[in-house]
């Protein structure tokens, strides 16, 4: 973890620990004594058979290609990318490359393929929550009347989302906007490096249009998008499901249809890169939302604690514990980019 995401961790402990100093910490500590533990607990275990669903829907996309990988050796790495995800203030994109890199790396495959594979992972996760986001915004201006600044940058995020997807698809299906960014990357680095452009520009040329290839197999195979995309509902259901348990737990009767629109819209901020994970803005917007929704202040932070401990927090611990197995330096060749000839093939350059 570098100082950056250090400091906006801290940072975003301190909001949250300022918001519950606000709420009442004494009252939040009654309301957790008395929360039941078993609903708790089954919350805790949707959550792990999430995480599977989120390695299954990988492994479904990786069987198309070549690459040799198991649903038990790819978990690990699920788990890491998404611990990487809430450490970087990325709009929970910053473990995707990190996934791809591990992949490529433990199993002797090319980066540009791994990559596709993680690319096509997060378009199918991308596309249920646009349809979900486009109808929790719709629904909640009537129940919630929230204000137009927020509305407005609500809409302002679902339509970069959208933007972003549109992109990587006609990158997928359009071999020459390929060589525009071949040109574009080129011509920045070209500005940097002065020796061996001739080597660099063959690798790039054969890694965008290598890229474009493998996501040209993964988007058309209509077998695979006939079991993802609905398993991707899947998974954003049972991540209401969970906030629904926690709600449970604690003696609370709030509609689940409400809960959902407060999920979306806290996971639409979230995945705003302005803080890890959206720590201390998701919260607030939860808190907030429920509160809006008639649920106490002292009933909806400490719901708001358990459940990002379970989401957030449980993920981050896990990924970052397993990490290590992979080498130190995985972050640190992320960060820089390695190289561009490293992308070729990462082995080459452990």
């Amino acid at each position: 973890m570098d100082k950056k995401s250090a400091f906006f961790i801290i940072l975003s402990i301190v909001i949250l620990a300022v918001m519950l100093y606000f709420v009442g910490i004494d009252k939040i500590i009654i309301t957790l004594k008395n929360a039941n533990k078993a609903l708790i607990a089954l919350a805790i275990g949707v959550q792990i058979f999430t995480y599977l669903l989120y390695n299954l829907r990988w492994k479904w996309i990786i069987n198309i290609t070549d690459i040799k990988v198991s649903f038990a050796q790819l978990l690990p790495i699920t788990m890491v990318g998404l611990a990487v995800n809430n450490i970087t203030p990325s709009g929970r994109g910053g473990g995707e490359p990190v996934r791809a890199y591990i992949l490529a790396e433990q199993h002797d495959s090319y980066l540009k393929d791994t990559l596709a594979t993680v690319v096509a992972d997060r378009m199918l996760d991308t596309f249920p929550f646009i349809v979900l986001a486009i109808i929790t915004i719709a629904a909640t201006v009537f129940y919630f009347q929230m204000p137009t600044w927020l509305l407005i940058i609500l809409i302002l995020a679902v339509i970069a989302i959208v933007a972003i997807l549109g992109i990587l698809i006609y990158l997928c299906i359009n071999p020459n906007f390929g060589y525009k960014i071949e040109k574009f990357v080129l011509r920045i680095l070209n500005r940097v490096y002065k020796k061996g452009s001739e080597n660099m520009e063959k690798t790039i040329h054969d890694n965008i249009f290598g890229f474009q290839d493998t996501m040209k197999v993964l988007i058309s195979n209509r077998k695979v998008l006939y079991y993802t995309i609905p398993l991707s509902f899947v998974i954003w259901v049972f991540e209401i499901l969970r906030v629904y348990i926690v709600f449970l737990a604690f003696g609370a009767t709030l509609n689940v249809v409400v809960i959902g629109e407060v999920f979306i819209i806290a996971s639409l901020v979230g995945m705003i890169p302005l803080l890890p994970g959206g720590l201390g803005a998701v919260d607030g917007v939860m808190v907030g939302f429920y509160s809006k929704a008639g649920v106490s202040m002292s009933l909806a932070a400490p719901v708001t604690l358990i459940e990002r401990l379970i989401s957030f927090w449980m993920a981050t611990i896990i990924g970052l514990v397993i990490l290590p197995h992979y080498g130190s330096s995985v972050l640190d060749r992320i960060s820089v980019g390695s190289s561009a000839e490293s992308m070729d093939n990462p082995q080459d350059g452990a």
